[in-house]
């Protein structure tokens, strides 16, 4: 039934997108549009992000226009609070961000229409309204900028394009060394390769192994253990798209879930790759609406950019672009499947980037001809029900919660080192809230005056480690 319904779809040029739900698994999602921030072509918007540390701010790569950064806790009405103009990062554009503790990364350099060199950039964003650049790096000799920059403990990754992969060390954040980098082979999976097709630019790092999206390229594993000497020693594409015939492929982004990676691959759909085995890793499942390879790069209604997984629920969404964001289902990875979406292909716009917080969804829209047309760029911000099925609760010594029954607080003792605690509030229908709290040491004292009475899940984000604890009001 599921096949028959994707060949109803591409029978009548995916064109239903627009009038008909594909909801099956998660159809409850109810993706609502909140608000706009819009841009201009001249100042094209390419990704953004949710502020790591809970704080409501929106971070956003805003290429010519450098990074904006949004108050966002009035979702119906975010405010401009902070600008970092490209005349603070050698005048180049701000491509892509990423966030380790108080301080953001910059991928900069324009890699999207008129290639530059390409970089990276600190800024201290401890005070998010008042950030701080305390450092730039520039690769020696490039001319295709920098697509993605990930962090990793004192180190940070930069898929520099056509200049490969950069590694460089950050401990001091005011003074970014070079450490090493590497280019992956281009000759492969092609004999005679085009080198201007093959570019680093999708990321995902892991205990010091990156797991990279190179472009035509397929995905390499670069062992980055040793720093100063990254050796790639695995990768992968789909023999479907090289044999017997060269088609284009673009892997695009990429996310892990443990051994499972989920990766965009622009017209051709998502792929679920077991990477247990980074030697060798093999194809779980493929969702493929579009019929690739013997669909058309120009003509498809998707073109899958950015991607953002949600563990609760087992569901990827990704940006689109023509057809703005597609929701997948991968409860079962060898059988992933459409289950809801966002826009259409009518619209005559297109998204390049998206990113996930909690309940929200943020979309980046460009400004493009090919290979599809789009005539609006900003952000669109939007809403979902989140999944509190399959919640875990952590307890005894890791979190106590007291007193249960709540009244007007409770206070939150965590056993963790972690400096960083973010607590929100998930009701059994799902909605979010983000209380007032006040942090002293290991405790948390969090206001729920504002809530009625009833069962929540009260869940605290540690970075790498989430702990949910349910209590009574």
């Amino acid at each position: 039934m599921k096949k028959l319904f994707q060949t109803f779809l591409l029978a009548f040029g995916y064109s239903l997108l627009a009038y008909t739900s594909l909801a099956q698994s998660c159809s409850s999602l109810n993706i609502t549009h909140q608000s706009d921030i819009a841009s201009t072509c001249p100042f094209m918007t390419m990704t953004m992000m949710h502020d790591q540390n809970n704080l409501p701010y929106l971070y956003v790569a805003n290429k010519e226009a450098g990074l904006k950064i949004y108050d966002i806790s009035a979702i119906a009405t975010p405010s401009l609070v902070a600008t970092v103009a490209k005349n603070s990062l050698d005048t180049l554009d701000v491509m892509n961000v990423s966030q380790s503790g108080n301080y953001l990364y910059l991928a900069i350099g324009n890699s999207f229409t008129n290639p530059t060199k390409g970089g990276m950039a600190i800024v201290d964003v401890t005070v998010p309204a008042t950030p701080v650049v305390t450092d730039y790096y520039v690769v020696p000799g490039s001319n295709s900028g920098a697509g993605i920059v990930k962090v990793e403990g004192n180190y940070a990754y930069l898929g520099a394009m056509k200049s490969g992969l950069y590694i460089l060390d950050v401990t001091n954040k005011s003074n970014i060394q070079f450490v090493s980098s590497i280019m992956p082979n281009i000759n492969w999976p092609v004999i005679s390769p085009n080198p201007n097709l093959y570019n680093a630019r999708g990321m995902e790092v892991k205990n010091s192994i990156v797991y990279l999206c190179f472009d035509a390229g397929g995905i390499r594993i670069i062992n980055c253990t040793n720093k100063l000497a990254p050796k790639e020693t695995g990768r992968w594409c789909n023999p479907a798209m090289y044999t017997p015939l060269d088609h284009p492929k673009a892997y695009n982004n990429i996310v892990l879930n443990d051994t499972l990676a989920y990766i965009a691959v622009d017209y051709a759909g998502m792929e679920v790759l077991n990477v247990k085995d980074t030697s060798s890793m093999k194809l779980v499942g493929w969702w493929n609406p579009y019929n690739a390879p013997s669909n058309n790069w120009f003509t498809s209604p998707s073109h899958l950019n950015e991607i953002q997984y949600e563990k609760n629920c087992k569901r990827v969404f990704m940006s689109s672009g023509k057809s703005d964001m597609m929701v997948v289902d991968v409860t079962n990875p060898a059988l992933p499947d459409s289950c809801n979406f966002y826009g259409g292909v009518s619209n005559n716009i297109g998204t390049w980037g998206i990113g996930l917080w909690q309940n929200q969804i943020y979309l980046s829209y460009i400004c493009a001809a090919i290979p599809f047309s789009s005539n609006w760029t900003g952000v669109k911000l939007l809403t979902f029900n989140s999944c509190t099925v399959g919640i875990k609760e952590y307890d005894e010594a890791t979190i106590n919660v007291y007193p249960i029954p709540a009244a007007e607080k409770i206070t939150i003792e965590l056993n963790s080192s972690s400096t960083s605690f973010c607590p929100t509030i998930v009701d059994l229908l799902g909605q979010t809230t983000y209380p007032p709290f006040r942090k002293s040491g290991n405790k948390i004292e969090v206001n729920i005056s504002e809530l009625k009475a009833g069962v929540y899940f009260l869940k605290i984000n540690l970075g790498e480690k989430e702990l949910v604890k349910k209590f009574v009001k």
